[in-house]
């Protein structure tokens, strides 16, 4: 079936729900209870984003395995590290999968990013960059936050903190996507001159 286009508020709540529902479930119980309900929650968000669209992002689809996965650890084994080296997981297999493409010459942020832009190959490789060194900072900052601060404000840092620094780093891209913009009329003579997006 055709995928269609959601409207930008569910796909908000859908991003950002099942965040505030581990804050909640966190400030009111516990990093256990918290864990449960979330995962209960991404489960929740990934099923209405396909009754809705018939779709389920790449990255959303990434992410609610390994909340799952991870999740799942942190349950069984009652051992809070699993959930906290969670992000640590997913934003180090984005830089890898998104690195290790550059290195032979693909751009897979188009598919990460649902394909949402028009642009040039030159515009796909440097957006490629950019994301890649942002996840791996991402990674390495989650490390430093969990090993070195308490439990509360960690999930504080993953709510209110590395949303408005995605936010923020995706709003610093867009000079690029427009610079490197390419308009639909031009877009299939660009595709014959340098190939495919996915064959850079």
């Amino acid at each position: 079936m055709d995928k269609k286009q959601p409207h930008p508020l569910f796909k908000l709540a859908t991003e950002l729900g099942p965040l505030l529902v581990f804050f909640a479930a966190n400030a009111k119980f516990n990093l256990f209870v918290a864990t449960a309900a979330f995962m209960v929650a991404i489960v929740a968000a990934m099923i209405a984003s396909y009754v809705v669209t018939r779709h389920i992002p790449l990255m959303a689809l990434v992410t609610g395995i390994v909340v799952i996965v991870f999740g799942t650890l942190t349950l069984v084994v009652h051992d809070e590290t699993f959930i906290k080296v969670k992000p640590t997981i997913i934003y180090g297999l984005f830089a890898t999968v998104l690195g290790v493409g550059l290195l032979f010459g693909r751009s897979f942020i188009a598919i990460m990013f649902d394909q949402v832009f028009n642009l040039t190959p030159k515009g796909w490789r440097l957006l490629t960059l950019r994301w890649a060194l942002f996840f791996l900072g991402m990674a390495v900052l989650n490390e430093i936050i969990w090993r070195t601060q308490s439990t509360d404000f960690w999930v504080n840092f993953k709510v209110f903190g590395a949303i408005p620094l995605t936010m923020i780093f995706a709003m610093m891209q867009m000079p690029l996507t427009k610079r490197y913009h390419l308009e639909p009329a031009s877009l299939e003579a660009s595709d014959a001159r340098e190939g495919d997006i996915g064959k850079i």
